[in-house]
């Protein structure tokens, strides 16, 4: 299954498709491929937008059909006398031609450019009305010509004089007759005559019945008037064969006009098919960007009845590489992930999108996707193989300037592994610098999207009331599966639930370098649980105290647990005395713009230019970094830590000599002693 194919793309055709009226376009929808050009999109989408305007003032376009036309343009390549019927065909798309010049004359009152297509189109009346002159209901007209008209009223009235003599027979002699009506038997007038009276009428055997009791008789009276009927349909014939070859020789000399008129008809019928599939799905025009971002603003999936479609608000670009989805099965994960993908196809495929019209996007050289279980029984592929198949396939293809969506990341397999491999795969395409959104349940997702430069977690909303998915993608905040909280509103036992939580959280352990952990001071005691700490030098005894999940400490000291996990040293643990601890206080959380301190080397992305923190963070987050000897405030995510000041400078270092010039130092050095007038410490505005 190809990307496209994935994301329903396919879906999207097929309905534009049948917005289109000759067969030929409708084949041309189906082909319909995403550019990666910005220019071209952006006409494609303009053509949409004018064709719709036109539909909205004028109404639908009278578009031909053009059922056969390729196939009878083709044999008048090779001198083919073509029949009545596609004479007709030729005159009715002539017609059609005529009425979208008259319908897009109609249009210009709009001031759109494709009003202006009409001009393209050759009216064709003169040959159109010769057409319809001498063709009617499919057959060639008596007044095509005059002998024609002569031959059909010779034809005519041998046909009456006929009649006429067999009927009279029929009436004088009604004992001979099996019927009393007059036979066309091998293109000849006869009279059904019992077989008993065949010697009683004189004239020629023509045909005997099924059963041989019916002899039809071509009297002799009326032999000679047949001869000179059949005479004058001969003549007939050849009249209407001369008049269909005039007629296709006409044709064939507007043929080069024909051809244009038919491209033009095509390019419409094309360009309005688009603006039917806008109206029918009640879409807008959306912005295209040279900016490398995606902002989607009520967005629905446009497969989805529109009033069961909950509006998407999506948004990449900027600081924001990537976007991590969590939230509760069947919450619309997927659904949002297609959502975005159909979004940006439908934009690059100069289609309109179901989402406001203040939305915008980038156009990408490659759209893939990750999304299904992909499982193949004839390939051998489980679902894990199948993911990880089509992942290195789009992590070898993924450039700067593509969109990814992965579905359920690193889902499949071992969760440790997964877990693993999934953040592996988030770094990695932040490293390629291309946008993408990811779905996930891994809770150690979340924290890395958290403090991770270039991601921001998003969640499906959920409602714990009525315990049914919401639908509503909300940025900036990281989901929850809902897994026991669902299963203790559906009533799961408590001791069961206990266990699962337990099952579930023990042993998880923040990472020092992502999490400061600080337990108020004291001196020695029991902690909850009853697990005996002795503070200062002394080793946790037993298995290490635990406090709300399993969460194993160590001492301010960094000393080791003596029977369980070990922790990182730097978490700083300080104990309560006994009367106290048993408040249990729940452990703080450092901000991680917090961790930063004065000294820090560290790496900036997304350039990775290397800096020196010369300030700790502010209110909004900002850090002061030093790069090249420029001072300037940036985002905390923006920033990692290469080597801690504490490894680089002893404790007591004075870093005005790597901030300060020479003269701020002395200016500094003075003003620490006495006011000089005149002394001026130079302070970058940045800085501030």
């Amino acid at each position: 299954m190809d990307h496209l194919t994935a994301l329903e793309f396919d879906k999207i055709l097929n309905m534009l498709s049948e917005c289109a009226v000759s067969a030929v376009v409708r084949e041309r929808c189906l082909r319909l491929t995403p550019s990666a050009d910005l220019n071209e999109a952006a006409r494609w989408i303009g053509e949409t937008t004018q064709s719709k305007v036109i539909i909205e003032h004028v109404g639908t376009p009278p578009l031909a059909n053009m059922a056969e036309l390729q196939k009878i343009i083709g044999l008048l390549g090779i001198d083919v006398m073509l029949s009545p019927d596609q004479i007709t065909n030729v005159s009715s798309f002539m017609a059609s031609c005529r009425r979208m010049k008259d319908y897009l004359k109609k249009s210009e009152s709009t001031g759109v450019d494709i009003a202006f297509y009409g001009g393209s189109i050759v009216d064709l009346a003169e040959t159109e009305d010769e057409l319809n002159r001498c063709i009617r209901g499919d057959q060639v007209d008596d007044r095509a010509s005059q002998r024609l008209y002569d031959l059909r009223r010779g034809v005519a009235a041998k046909d009456d004089q006929i009649k006429s003599k067999l009927e009279a027979i029929l009436r004088k002699n009604r004992e001979l007759f099996s019927e009393s009506f007059v036979a066309i038997r091998n293109g000849r007038y006869t009279l059904p005559v019992k077989k008993e009276c065949r010697t009683r009428i004189e004239g020629a055997l023509v045909e005997l019945s099924n059963s041989g009791g019916t002899c039809f008789i071509e009297p002799a009276s009326v032999r000679k008037i047949q001869d000179e009927l059949n005479e004058l349909r001969i003549e007939e014939d050849n009249e209407v064969r001369r008049i269909l070859y005039y007629l296709s020789a006409l044709i064939y000399d507007n043929l080069p006009v024909i051809r244009i008129n038919i491209e033009a008809m095509e390019t419409l019928d094309f360009v309005f098919a688009k603006a039917k599939l806008s109206v029918k799905m009640k879409a807008s025009p959306i912005r295209l960007t040279e900016a490398r971002e995606m902002r989607v603003l009520s967005a629905r999936h446009p497969l989805l009845r529109r009033e069961e479609a909950v509006p998407l608000d999506f948004m990449l670009g900027g600081d924001i590489a990537g976007v991590v989805v969590t939230g509760p099965n069947t919450g619309g994960k997927t659904v949002a992930l297609k959502t975005v993908g159909l979004v940006a196809l439908m934009a690059q495929g100069g289609l309109h999108v179901p989402a406001d019209g203040l939305s915008s996007t980038c156009v990408f050289d490659k759209i893939m996707c990750d999304i299904g279980d992909g499982q193949s029984i004839t390939e051998n592929l489980s679902t894990f193989s199948s993911h990880m198949t089509n992942i290195i396939g789009i992590l070898k293809d993924t450039t700067e300037n593509s969109l990814i969506l992965l579905d359920e990341l690193g889902s499949g397999t071992d969760p440790a592994e997964g877990l693993g491999i999934a953040m592996a795969i988030l770094e990695e395409l932040l490293v390629k610098g291309c946008l993408f959104a990811a779905t996930t349940h891994y809770p150690e997702i979340k924290e890395f999207a958290a403090v991770t430069y270039g991601l921001i977690n998003a969640r499906m909303a959920f409602d714990r009331e009525s315990l049914m998915p919401l639908y509503k993608l909300e940025i900036g905040e990281a989901g929850e599966s809902c897994a026991l909280f669902i299963a203790e509103r559906l009533g799961l036992p408590a001791h069961l639930l206990e266990r699962a939580r337990a099952i579930s959280y023990a042993g998880m352990e923040r990472q020092a370098d992502n999490v400061d952990v600080a337990v108020n001071a004291g001196g020695g005691g029991a902690l909850v649980g009853g697990e005996t700490l002795v503070c200062g030098e002394a080793l946790v005894s037993g298995d290490g105290a635990r406090i709300d999940g399993g969460e194993v400490l160590v001492d301010g000291n960094g000393a080791t647990v003596s029977g369980g996990g070990a922790r990182k040293s730097g978490v700083f643990l300080e104990i309560k005395p006994l009367d106290i601890v048993e408040e249990a206080e729940v452990p703080v959380i450092i901000p991680r713009s917090q961790r930063f301190a004065v000294g820090d080397s560290v790496t900036v992305y997304p350039n990775k230019e290397i800096g020196i923190v010369y300030a700790r963070a502010n209110e909004k987050g900002e850090i002061g970094v030093q790069i090249k000897k420029k001072k300037m405030l940036i985002n905390h995510k923006r920033l990692k830590i290469k080597v801690a000041a504490a490894e680089l400078y002893p404790d007591d270092y004075d870093f005005s000599i790597v901030f300060d010039s020479v003269a701020d130092r002395k200016a500094r050095h003075l003003m620490g002693k006495r006011h000089v007038e005149g002394n001026v410490v130079t302070i970058d505005e940045k800085q501030v």
